[in-house]
Formats: C-alpha cells, structure tokens, sequence
C-alpha cells in the first residue's frame, strides 16, 4: 500500500540523516558549545553515538572540536543560504518589499511559520537601513510578532487550536499576551479583519504590523511586515499609512501563489 499523503514509507525513511540534523538543531544560544555526552542527553542518544555524528559532522566542517567540546562552524549558514537563494517565495516576494521600503521608507519583510517561531526569509530596507532590524534566517517567537500572529490567524482555525494547545507562551513584556484564551482572542480578531498589530509585545516601544500571503484558494503561504518605533506616531496614523500599501502588495502576489 503506498504511503499517505504527507507520509514517509518506512524503506524511505534514512534515520542516520534525521539524527545527524537533530544533533545540528541542538546547538543554540544557551548551548553554543557541547561535549559528547551532553549532546547524546539532549538528543536522546548514547555518548558513543553522539560522538560518531559529531566527529563526522566535524570532518565534513560543520562542527568544530577542541577534542571534548565541540561548536558549529560558519560552514553551517551554506545550509540556509541555500534555501534563501533557491526558494520561490523570497525571489517572488523581494521586489514586492523594495516597493513597499520605496513607498513608506520603512523595512519590509516576508515570514513564515516553523514551529513556535517566525522566521524571517527575507527583507528590504533603504540603504541606511541595512545595519537594522532582522536579517534573514532571524527567528522570533510566533506569538509576539505580527507575521506570526496573522499566519496562526488566516489558517485554519482548527490548526491554530492546534499550535495553541501544543505550544506554550511567554510573557516578554508587561504587554505580552502570554494567556492562551485572550491570545486566542486576539487571533480571532486578526481573522476577521484580515491583518495583524502587534504592539510592544516583544520589546517596549516597538510595532509591528502585517497581513497574510494568499493565494486564490485562501491558503496562508506567511505573510509581510514592517515594524517601526511606537513613539514615532500613533497607531491608527500608522495603520493609515501602512495597511494600504501592505494591502496591495499581499493582493499583487496573490495570483502568483
């Protein structure tokens, strides 16, 4: 019988590679640098086993060593560079955001959704912009962004229940909706006019605005944003200013998704 759809047959399934990038995801900022056994605690495997990967991993330039600790290597961003290189969206999007940088003079971005985080594919921004705000590959929590929050929004309900119920919230500000019924809430909000504010949610004194990419089946493929300083103008002149350009734009790609 051939495998669902979305399914892996079992003899296509290469366990060796889905360990090998387990190991790779468990480096962060509160685990920059592990040994051996540290490594086989956080994947779930033997000291002898992590060890393997790692060495293999260190040979092949992704991972440095000291002979008991051992670090990722700038070798590690050929991986995501790729995918910014060679995916469809960030091409298809990218001379949309220098249109909307042209017409606000705010940074534009596209993200996505994985898992708890937005993530950041692309972005523009004027030239004196280029030392700010996020870079591509930048993850930020879902839930304090306006791209995250407006994706959960426009999808499914019953996949944002989903996310909701499996995924727990934090709380970065006094203003953080870190309660998963008024976050719920809120979304609902977003659903029903089509586009997100997310105000001093991660950092005080920042907004940001967004709306969903769609395409003609109102499938959610991310969304674009701006973000900006909150003490620079109210949010309803920002709305103003903004939501009408982001608007057009997410309606110009729609037949292109």
């Amino acid at each position: 019988m051939p495998a669902a759809e979305g399914a892996l047959a079992p003899h296509d399934w290469i366990a060796g590679l889905e360990k090998g990038l387990h190991l790779i995801e468990a480096f962060d900022a509160a685990h920059p640098r592990l040994t051996a056994t540290e490594m086989g605690a956080r994947c779930g495997m033997t000291r002898t086993a992590a060890r393997r990967y790692l060495k293999t991993l260190a040979h092949l330039g992704y991972v440095g060593t000291d002979g008991k600790l051992y670090w990722l290597m700038p070798r590690i961003l050929r991986l995501g560079h790729a995918y910014i290189e060679s995916a469809r969206l960030p091409r298809l999007v990218q001379p949309v955001l220098q249109r909307i940088t042209s017409g606000t003079e705010e940074i534009a971005y596209l993200g996505v959704l994985d898992g708890d985080d937005t993530i950041f594919i692309a972005r523009s921004g004027l030239q004196r912009h280029t030392a700010s705000g996020y870079m591509p590959g930048t993850r930020m929590p879902a839930q304090v962004t306006a791209a995250g929050m407006v994706i959960l929004a426009c999808g499914e309900e019953a996949a944002m229940d989903e996310w909701l119920q499996v995924h727990e919230l934090r709380s970065f500000t006094s203003f953080t909706l870190a309660s998963k019924q008024v976050l719920r809430e809120k979304l609902m909000a977003f659903k029903h006019q089509g586009w997100a504010v997310s105000e001093q949610q991660l950092e005080l004194n920042f907004r940001g605005i967004a709306v969903p990419l769609l395409d003609r089946k109102n499938v959610v493929h991310g969304a674009i944003s701006l973000t900006m300083p909150i003490n620079r103008e109210e949010t309803d002149h920002a709305l103003n200013r903004i939501l009408p350009v982001l608007q057009e734009a997410a309606r110009s790609l729609r037949p292109l998704l």
